[in-house]
């Protein structure tokens, strides 16, 4: 009895929480059309959200970050034209993402001579994914320095335990004590953001 009752305690918590949520975002979009200074604050929130999703469709990061800036950049011009109709701002932001992926596939195509790769269909985002990658990237983020910069060089960079132990002046040993307890960081912090 107690436990149902906690869980649906839970449950109306985070409808709360949503709804809360939502208006908050109903009045970033309203500061960011009249304040256009303001836009920044939406930035901050769905950043990571459209970082990952770009990020894992074009598997560069260079790119990803600059088509990123991108999609911000014509959010922001469009801002006014933007409707609620009761759909996340941030799936505006992921519909912006997906045309940004595909001009830039069409135009790599165009100038390589290949055939561009299929279309994207912005309507079947997955927004999970997108969420956890979002909520790794800001974990890592949070990492002591030398761990995060370990996991950077190791995974995102794809260097070696020898090659990063040279980078940063230190053993094998002790990269690979550091990218252990990076990855049992990443692990308690991802294990606490789903719970």
């Amino acid at each position: 009895m107690w436990k149902a009752r906690n869980a649906e305690n839970e449950l109306k918590a985070a409808a709360r929480n949503e709804a809360e949520s939502g208006k908050d975002e109903l009045l970033l979009i309203e500061a960011a059309r009249k304040d256009p200074a303001r836009f920044g604050d939406l930035y901050e929130r769905y950043f990571d959200r459209v970082y990952a999703y770009i990020v894992r469709r074009l598997g560069n990061r260079d790119a990803a970050q600059d088509l990123t800036a991108d999609v911000f950049h014509r959010a922001l011009a469009n801002i006014g034209k933007y409707e609620s109709r009761g759909v996340p701002f941030a799936a505006w932001l992921f519909r912006i993402a997906a045309n940004a992926i595909a001009d830039r596939w069409k135009r790599t195509a165009r100038e390589s001579g290949e055939p561009a790769p299929e279309e994207i269909d912005a309507g079947k985002i997955d927004l999970e994914a997108c969420e956890h990658r979002a909520q790794l990237f800001q974990a890592v983020r949070k990492l002591p320095t030398e761990q995060r910069r370990v996991i950077q060089l190791r995974f995102a960079e794809e260097k070696s335990i020898r090659d990063i132990a040279q980078e940063i002046g230190k053993t094998e040993g002790a990269v690979k004590l550091l990218q252990f307890r990076a990855i049992q960081n990443l692990r308690d912090r991802m294990s606490g953001a789903h719970e």
